[in-house]
């Protein structure tokens, strides 16, 4: 391939000197100069000079050609180049505006893309060519090369540099792209009207993003040119975060080619493969071979894009081309090599040119002018000589008019520093390119056909610009698509896979609690954290509120509880009430009447305090939650705890010489109740006051939803409130236990005991499920515990007396209350 490659590129060299003839006709020609081309060959590589370096307006050719094998043919496209090249010196030469009274002379050299042969055009161009004379006149001036236009490869320009650049010979390239030759400390002599690989690279790397291809894969020919332009290339696409595939056809599981490839590679290549069974694939040419006319018969690229110089128009070039009458092609033999393929006359196969072949009805890149791209960067390469000359050995008058000094030696380095102007600090021109599609036209034939416009001077978000819609692989409309792996879809990330590039990658869903929501991102690597109070929904692509909870009255759970605290209120007051009808009954002022309505009032109290634990909490219910059932339940067991001595006291007072009642009547018990209470109350106060309880957003229990709940403020205080109660009811127990073999018929003292022992066992308990429940169940466990700690107060101290006093009212008399039981004991 590499060897195939250089044979495939035409070099083309003008020399243009501007010297002093002596003569009576009106232009005189100058000095001479050389276009190399990319090679005139497809296969094979000739030398073909055209030389002119004689004074006088009659042009006197010399052809020479070097047949280096006789299996290559001509390139057709390359031969117009040569031809443009003539076309713009011939018409410089008939212009009154450009260089006037002087005649621009040329040679054309056919390097055939080989570099052995370029170094040797180099050194023949360096030294200087003996100048030919016509008979009758006399040139003077030096015979040295004024410029260079050409080479066609990269390669062959780079070899002919190094020789021609110390010698200070500008040299004008129309095809050579790579981005090296921009490097003005090694080729400070080089100029070219065509843009650098540079800036097509990074179009080609945006256009490749434009379109979300991220794998794809990457063809180059091994050549200054090839190798110079995918780095740059691949480089463009790594910061556009574009993967690329080393291919391997037709295993390569990229849709999606790049190839910076020169023609004779393509060509090749594209030969191979229609001949191999492999899945059709997207084409991304480098502007070298996607606007080669010559490409367009290789079926298995249609769809292919790829920038283009754009397409400009020169008048009168195309009547120049078909301007060859048998005679003209006769006398060249570059031209009788391409007469001899295009009509297939030729010795060998019997044909002979009779002068009937008409070039009107020849279909070739060489006469074909409607996409001339190339062909329009030699035409100006050519005048952008003629302007560095114009600008040495002509001056304007005051009246309008040019004057040449034609006496004036011109110098390749005056040449040099002239051509500056005409392009940027690197020699290279503005970078403008087309985008360019291989479409079926009507006609049923591939075609050219302009989809868009790059334009490197414009800012980065306003260069590429589509005009038009791209036809693609197999004739669709739909962008193909080229990965590695299918865009993750939301809810996942990427995870590269080890050993493979960055767009190989798994989807893996995204942790608890994040999210993603940007399907194919570029670095879609990781997973958005939602916010404090947002959770994911359950497809992970976004954050939604977090539900709320709290302890409602609305749930199952809250009705219930609310339904036994009001029931429990309810049978309290129900039960005061029976008691306040039957308040002189012997069973009601038997048990400390007093006593038993403040601990109904009390029990009522506890039962309700309970409602301040369910709904949403708030400052005011959080502080009244926990004081009110605080200080309730001390009422309560201090009216427990009073009932109890006031037992012990009056069997006490049974004995002889026993005074005890009088020590603790009436008022000493309510001054009782009132103490116990007080210090709760006292209690209750310093935790509101110092630090009281309030409500929170309770994020770290569930991570998927938020707990309203009352932040305790103090803990201490929280848990001396409830030792105090649970001291109390300790107390109360023991005074109840050594009371419940006091003789009488109904004594009250073994009610309190079970119920103390009920209510000690239901907070025993509460601690550990209080401090394990979650969420709103921890409320939960604290109201079911008031409540069945009331429930257990209220059924074994007033429903046994209310049953007797509603359904056994026998029993209700002083006689059956004085009566002896089993376990009297007798003193």
């Amino acid at each position: 391939c590499l060897c195939l490659c250089l044979c495939l590129c035409l070099c083309l060299c003008l020399y243009l000197w501007a010297g002093v003839c002596q003569m009576q006709a009106p232009r005189h020609p100058s000095s001479s100069g050389v276009l190399p081309g990319r090679g005139l060959c497809h296969r094979g590589c000739f030398l073909h000079a055209l030389l002119h370096a004689n004074c006088g307006s009659q042009l006197h050719h010399q052809e020479v050609i070097t047949h280096l094998s006789s299996i290559y043919s001509l390139d057709s496209r390359e031969l117009r180049f040569s031809r443009a090249m003539v076309f713009a010196v011939e018409e410089i030469n008939n212009s009154s505006d450009l260089l006037p009274g002087v005649t621009l002379g040329y040679q054309v050299h056919d390097s055939c893309s080989s570099v052995p042969m370029a170094v040797k055009l180099a050194f023949q161009l360096a030294n200087g060519l003996d100048p030919m004379f016509d008979t009758g006149e006399q040139c003077s001036g030096s015979a040295t090369v004024t410029a260079i236009v050409g080479e066609s490869g990269s390669t062959p320009t780079i070899s002919m540099l190094r020789i021609i650049g110390p010698f200070g010979i500008p040299q004008v390239s129309h095809f050579s792209t790579c981005a090296c030759l921009s490097d003005k400390k090694q080729y400070p002599t080089f100029f070219r009207t065509i843009p650098s690989d540079q800036f097509q690279a990074a179009a080609l790397a945006r256009l490749i993003r434009h379109f979300g291809w991220t794998w794809i894969g990457a063809v180059r020919s091994d050549s200054d040119y090839g190798n110079n332009g995918m780095a740059a290339f691949l480089q463009a696409a790594q910061e556009e975060g574009i993967s690329y595939d080393i291919i391997m056809f037709p295993s390569s599981t990229a849709r999606v080619v790049v190839a910076f490839a020169a023609t004779g590679d393509m060509r090749i290549l594209l030969r191979e493969l229609e001949s191999l069974p492999s899945p059709p694939r997207q084409w991304i040419g480098s502007e070298t071979w996607v606007t080669d006319p010559d490409m367009l018969r290789f079926g298995l690229c249609a769809g292919a894009i790829g920038f283009g110089i754009q397409r400009s128009i020169i008048p009168g070039l195309r009547n120049f081309l078909l301007d060859l009458s048998p005679q003209k092609v006769s006398n060249s033999p570059l031209l009788t090599e391409f007469w001899e393929g295009a009509f297939g006359w030729t010795s060998s196969t019997g044909k002979v040119c009779d002068g009937s072949e008409d070039i009107q009805q020849l279909q070739t890149p060489y006469t074909d002018t409607s996409q001339l791209r190339v062909t329009n960067m030699v035409y100006k390469a050519v005048y952008a000589i003629a302007h560095a000359i114009h600008s040495i050995v002509c001056e304007e008058r005051e009246n309008s008019t040019v004057n040449c000094d034609k006496n004036l030696h011109v110098k390749p380095t005056q040449v040099n520093d002239k051509s500056i102007v005409s392009f940027d600090a690197n020699g290279d021109p503005v970078p403008t390119y087309e985008l360019v599609n291989w479409q079926i036209g009507e006609s049923g034939k591939m075609e050219f056909v302009t989809v868009g416009r790059y334009d490197a001077s414009l800012p980065p978000d306003q260069r590429f610009d589509m005009e038009r819609e791209i036809t693609w692989v197999k004739n669709s409309t739909q962008v193909p698509v080229s990965v590695c792996s299918e865009s993750c879809p939301p809810g996942t990330r990427k995870a590269v896979q080890k050993g493979k590039p960055v767009c190989c990658y798994d989807c893996i869903q995204c942790a608890e609690g994040e999210i993603s929501n940007n399907t194919g991102s570029v670095c879609q690597s990781y997973c958005l954290i939602c916010p404090e109070e947002y959770w994911p929904n359950a497809e992970r692509d976004r954050c939604i509120l977090k539900p709320v909870e709290f302890l409602s009255f609305h749930e199952v759970l809250g009705i219930i509880l609310t339904a036994c605290s009001v029931g429990g209120a309810c049978l309290a007051i129900a039960t005061a009430t029976v008691f306040y009808r039957h308040r002189t009954s012997p069973i009601v002022r038997a048990n400390n009447s007093e006593l038993s309505f403040l601990l109904l009032f009390s029990l009522t109290l506890c039962f309700l305090c309970s409602l301040t634990f369910i709904g949403r909490p708030s400052e005011w219910s959080c502080m009244l939650r926990h004081t009110a059932f605080g200080i309730t339940f001390v009422l309560c067991i201090s009216c427990v705890l009073g009932k109890t001595i006031v037992v012990l006291m009056a069997f006490r007072a049974t004995l002889p010489a026993s005074n005890v009642m009088k020590w603790f009547g009436p008022p000493q018990q309510r001054l009782t109740v009132v103490s116990f209470t007080f210090v709760q109350a006292l209690i209750c106060t310093l935790w509101l006051v110092l630090s009281p309880p309030f409500p929170i957003k309770n994020l770290t229990t569930y991570k998927e939803k938020v707990l309203l709940e009352c932040d305790l403020g103090s803990v201490g205080a929280f848990w001396a409130v409830l030792g105090y109660i649970g001291l109390l009811s300790l107390l109360c127990f023991v005074l109840a236990f050594l009371a419940r073999k006091l003789p009488d018929n109904f004594n009250e003292a073994k009610f309190i005991t079970f119920s103390m022992l009920i209510f000690c066992a239901v907070w025993i308990t509460f601690i550990p499920a209080y401090v394990s429940s979650p969420g709103k169940f921890t409320v939960a466990v604290e109201i079911f515990a008031i409540i069945t700690s009331s429930f257990g107060l209220f059924f074994l101290l007033f429903v046994p007396k209310c049953f007797i006093i509603l359904f056994r009212p026998e029993k209700n008399t002083k006689k059956h209350l004085m009566e002896k039981t089993s376990n009297d004991v007798r003193y």
